[in-house]
């Protein structure tokens, strides 16, 4: 049975001291800031997360389980990614767990061990298993606002929000 998350002080201190670092521009592998509209306060968070790059696409998987910034990420459906000084505005779309199951396995080969205790599976896992891993482990399909040139471009909200 997977360990059920729950932020630690040490958890807390080491992501302040992640998005200390990601925020002064300092590489950590495949580690971003990710900063989405809060789902009730409607203010922004942010918090680390690292970016799998599978198949020439990026995605963002959730290793704690279902936790704020994926419950945001769902009603929000955008948010930014911020290293450094580079900031790009991006779009997620969760995926089906027949997409996801792939992006979950491949997300865990190399992940530290204190990572694998919540999940229920290991690397050398069926996708089927990893199928039934991504109802607790959302994985989100992210493209960049660029890469959208249509997306919200006239929209009536994008319209009154920058009238």
């Amino acid at each position: 049975m997977a360990k059920t998350f729950r932020p630690t002080l040490f958890f807390r201190v080491g992501r302040n001291i992640n998005t200390f670092l990601l925020r002064a521009g300092v590489k950590k592998g495949n580690m971003t800031l990710l900063t989405v509209r809060g789902r009730k306060s409607g203010q922004p968070h942010t918090i680390p997360v690292a970016l799998v790059e599978y198949d020439g696409q990026r995605w963002l998987t959730a290793p704690y389980g279902v936790v704020n910034w994926v419950r945001n990420l769902r009603v929000a459906g955008e948010a930014t990614l911020t290293r450094g000084r580079h900031t790009e505005r991006v779009s997620a779309f969760e995926v089906n767990a027949q997409e996801a199951a792939p992006i979950l396995k491949r997300s865990l080969i190399g992940a530290p061990s204190f990572v694998l205790a919540y999940f229920d599976v290991t690397a050398d896992s069926s996708l089927a298993e990893f199928e039934r891993e991504v109802s607790k482990h959302p994985v989100f399909l992210v493209k960049s606002f660029s890469e959208q040139p249509h997306a919200y471009k006239n929209t009536p909200e994008r319209k009154a929000l920058f009238s």
